[in-house]
């Protein structure tokens, strides 16, 4: 199969497109009520490291995935464990947000149309975007980015005039633990789920810097996802937020100017469902990529589709209403947490080791 290249400034993109995607559907800092900036802060600050062993993980391997290192640092047999491990996280996740996105149009756009045919028009498109190539969805993500960023930014400008400052205090109010809850929640969803990344991150050029592309994503992604949180407080206020199962979209309903500009969430619910498409379909391709190498398929366009139906239908039993995505909200960290943190860190503690003593070998004298 010919080798597909990317860009450092597509990969940027598309992590910060990542970022955004169904955390700007369905929230995650609610819970830190009027504290949220200090939560997100604080995810920012915990995801430096967890970045920083990506990126280390990408160092050490140039122009390998996770899958190629996970195979050289363990062997075949541990290896393979670990690789049907991470597959199945990535997709898992891809479910889990096709499935936001599903309940997301039902809910606000098209309340009579069942899911599966909204499931079912997406799930063909990710299969179509996939067989591509990832090249084809870089150039995507650059061009459609560039346009999904105004729009926030619009928002958030036009909404400033529905704004009450009272709405950010008292600070501190409950204390510590809503925001260290949060915090961690946030680590692990969005930021920390960046670790499919490494899947496609083989693609980059030569001599790429993995810690300037992570680290660049995570403070825009992070300043943005701040941003979103303080506008939809001051807009809607703590208590309100609780009410509605998408807050950043219920603050948009009420932006007007005049007579001339309503309906702006229009707009804005286009925007939730491409920047989902888009993780979702990041996803997907790390799950193909990954079961392709357990199958030993060429080529993992060969597993896309039957692994896209399989995703699917997985979306449409992971709940059964709407209120269970929030309920799974609050389990979600510490069942990503072992896929996101704990696998990493051993893998990048055991390649450490082998390639320290590589290098002693390759030193000593014969």
């Amino acid at each position: 199969m010919k080798k597909e290249i990317i860009s450092s400034k597509q990969a940027v993109m598309m992590i910060l497109m990542f970022m955004i995607g169904s955390t700007l559907v369905i929230g995650g800092s609610s819970t830190a009520k009027q504290d949220a900036g200090i939560a997100i802060f604080l995810s920012i600050c915990m995801a430096f490291p967890i970045f920083f062993i990506y990126a280390r993980l990408l160092q050490l391997f140039p122009n390998k995935n996770l899958f190629d290192i996970i195979e050289q640092v363990f062997g075949k047999f541990i290896g393979k464990i670990m690789i049907v491990l991470f597959s199945w996280y990535f997709f898992h996740l891809g479910a889990l947000v096709l499935r936001n996105i599903t309940e997301f149009v039902q809910i606000v756009s098209f309340p009579e149309t069942p899911q599966f045919f909204v499931a079912f028009c997406i799930g063909i498109l990710l299969i179509y975007m996939i067989y591509s190539g990832l090249e084809v969805l870089g150039r995507f993500i650059e061009f459609i980015l560039p346009i999904i960023l105004v729009v926030i930014i619009s928002t958030i400008a036009i909404s400033l005039g529905k704004s009450n400052v009272t709405n950010l205090k008292p600070m501190l109010y409950n204390g510590w633990q809503p925001i260290l809850k949060t915090s961690f929640l946030l680590l692990t969803f969005p930021f920390a789920e960046t670790i499919i990344f490494t899947t496609i991150f083989d693609s980059l050029p030569a001599k790429t810097n993995p810690y300037k592309i992570y680290f660049l994503s995570l403070l825009m992604g992070g300043f943005l996802l701040l941003v979103i949180a303080l506008r939809n407080i001051l807009v809607l206020g703590t208590s309100n937020i609780f009410n509605h199962y998408f807050p950043t979209y219920s603050a948009v309903l009420v932006i007007s100017i005049g007579k001339f500009l309503e309906r702006i969430e229009i707009i804005v619910s286009i925007v939730f469902i491409l920047s989902s498409f888009v993780k979702t379909n990041l996803c997907l391709l790390g799950a193909s990529i990954g079961f392709s190498k357990i199958f030993h398929f060429d080529d993992y366009r060969q597993i896309t589709a039957p692994l896209c139906f399989l995703m699917l239908m997985l979306s449409f039993i992971l709940y059964h209403s709407v209120m269970e995505i929030f309920e799974w909200l609050e389990i979600y960290p510490y069942y990503a947490i072992f896929f996101q943190v704990i696998l990493p860190v051993l893998l990048l503690i055991v390649a450490e080791i082998k390639t320290r003593l590589s290098m002693t070998k390759k030193g000593s004298p014969s």
